[in-house]
């Protein structure tokens, strides 16, 4: 199986998010069959729909051979590590994993939405996402920068 590019748009706001988060980078690069192909900046940003601290937010490339579920299997498992809970939807969190891209694929069943539905929504996704890949196009949407107004009044900073 040839490797697959996708995206993982990772966020963390509970405990020491910006460590959280470089962390988790490094534990998607030891991911069986998985290499790190590019990494943004970090980010600081607003929760959206949500309360607490400030967000720490990235965008990692991957090549894997990994499939979808798997891959998210994967990012469940390192989430948990981090003792991610759910106690209700946009709760505030330690770690975020999010499968965003997995190639040219879409992908809707009962356990997995690819593209992730709401990453043409936040600019914590748009902004790092094209910072590794200006000219990534999301399937069934169009180019990615196209969304970058609609997004233009979500606070966003570069750490």
């Amino acid at each position: 199986m040839h490797p697959v590019k996708s995206y993982i748009g990772i966020g963390a706001n509970l405990g020491d998010a910006k460590a959280h988060v470089l962390n988790a980078i490094m534990q998607l690069g030891r991911l069986p069959k998985t290499s790190i192909i590019a990494q943004s900046s970090l980010f600081r940003t607003a929760p959206i729909d949500s309360s607490g601290d400030d967000y720490i937010n990235a965008v990692v490339s991957l090549d894997t051979v990994l499939t979808p579920h798997a891959l998210l299997q994967a990012l469940q498992d390192i989430e948990q590590r981090f003792g991610r809970e759910r106690p209700y939807p946009n709760a505030p969190r330690t770690l975020d994993l999010d499968l965003l891209l997995y190639g040219a694929m879409t992908i809707a069943d009962a356990i997995l939405t690819v593209p992730h539905p709401r990453m043409i929504q936040r600019a914590f996704v748009l902004i790092p996402l094209l910072q590794i890949d200006p000219f990534i196009t999301i399937p069934g949407h169009g180019p990615a920068h196209q969304f970058m107004p609609q997004v233009a009044d979500q606070s966003i900073a570069k750490i």
